[in-house]
C-alpha cells in the first residue's frame, strides 16, 4: 500500500531552507519553477515571503532515505 504523500523541507540541494525543494517534489514540479513562482509572489504580493517564512518554521525535514536494500 502506497503512503499519503508529506510536505517537508528538503536539505539536499537546498539554497536556503529547502522549502521550495520540498514543494516541488510535493507538487511533482521542477524546483526552478516552484523557486521563480515564489520569488514573483514575494516580489508582487509579499505573501511569498510570509508563506516562505511560516513553511520555514512549520515543515519538518524530511528524513533521510537509506541506500541498498539492508
Amino acid at each position: 500500500m502506497m503512503e499519503p504523500k508529506k510536505l517537508y523541507r528538503v536539505r539536499q540541494g537546498r539554497k536556503l531552507c529547502g522549502v521550495c525543494r520540498g514543494v516541488a517534489e510535493y507538487l511533482n514540479l521542477d524546483v526552478t519553477v516552484v523557486r521563480v513562482l515564489w520569488v514573483v509572489a514575494t516580489l508582487c504580493w509579499s505573501i511569498g515571503f510570509w508563506a516562505y517564512l511560516i513553511c520555514a518554521i512549520a515543515l519538518p525535514d524530511k528524513p533521510e532515505q537509506k541506500e541498498g536494500n539492508g
